[in-house]
């Protein structure tokens, strides 16, 4: 059988974290790889999480031997729809099973996401970096090796050791997670026609109400429309309260896309933040600024 053998840098004994990236190109490397990796982990007495595409995930069901309680199974298609949420999703397991050193198969990035997908995906790969930074967890991240070049550079970029189902190394192209979320930070493609709405606190309504007719105009379905309002009011709404007290909406949509675009003169400091998951202990929102 094959073993997911650890580079030197990642003495399995040590309270750290490990994010290494695996290139495969066959269902077989994928195999010798990940299905290694997750029996390791099983066999160690971890728990594993296993996020990656529907099929894939069946691949490693049918496999790896992973009928274990210890193994949880999520389709990254549905999950990590949306890159953004995925790192929550990854806290969230890793905090449940804080004492027990978990190992996570975490795969954002699949043939045929679009260029916009594989940016945000790109931008979650380093910010696990700062995530679990000290933090005794190891998260394994396939790439398909028909994925476009840059997306495998930007790999070396996102992952302090890389390699292949036989064998890992140190990356000499890992760099500062914030230099890649940076190089992530491009503007959207300017549209032909916006519509362009400004706002004040005194606007909100009148923006979520026109927000929602427009949505409504372009096709969105009773469910997705009831998300586009509330994304757009929770995004005007942060503007108001943290962006300097105005913004500028703009709508437009694309072949495929409907695209709110909020801007306003805030500026994060925190590259985690709406990333992880809310304290449920916290102060709602309302209450907290009066």
């Amino acid at each position: 059988m094959t073993t997911y053998t650890p580079t030197s840098a990642e003495d399995r004994s040590a309270p750290s974290f490990h994010h290494p990236a695996l290139f495969y190109t066959t269902d077989e490397d994928y195999l010798r790889g990940v299905a290694a990796f997750v029996r390791a982990g099983v066999a160690a007495g971890r728990p594993v999480l296993v996020a990656v595409p529907d099929t894939r995930l069946q691949l490693l069901r049918d496999a790896a031997d992973t009928g274990h309680e210890d193994v949880t199974f999520v389709d990254m298609r549905e999950a990590g729809r949306n890159p953004g949420r995925i790192l929550s999703l990854l806290q969230h397991f890793a905090d449940r099973y804080r004492d027990r050193r978990p190992s996570v198969v975490g795969e954002p990035i699949w043939v045929g996401r679009s260029a916009a997908e594989v940016r945000e995906a790109t931008r979650h790969e380093a910010l696990i970096n700062l995530a679990f930074d000290g933090r005794p967890v190891t998260i394994l991240c396939p790439y398909d090796t028909a994925l476009p070049e840059r997306v495998l550079a930007e790999a070396h970029r996102t992952h302090p050791v890389v390699g292949d189902p036989d064998g890992f190394r140190h990356s000499p192209r890992y760099e500062d997670p914030l230099t890649v979320c940076r190089d992530c930070d491009e503007p959207l493609d300017e549209p032909a026609d916006p519509l362009v709405l400004h706002f004040r606190e005194q606007d909100l309504a009148d923006v979520r109400d026109t927000a929602g007719r427009w949505g409504r105009t372009a096709g969105l379905s009773p469910r997705r429309h009831t998300d586009w309002v509330l994304a757009v009011n929770e995004a005007t709404g942060n503007s108001v309260r943290h962006g300097g007290g105005q913004g500028v909406l703009r709508l437009w949509r694309t072949t495929s896309t409907l695209i709110a675009e909020v801007t306003d003169r805030g500026q994060l400091t925190d590259a985690l933040v709406g990333r992880r998951r809310p304290d449920p202990l916290s102060r709602p929102a309302a209450e907290a600024f009066g």
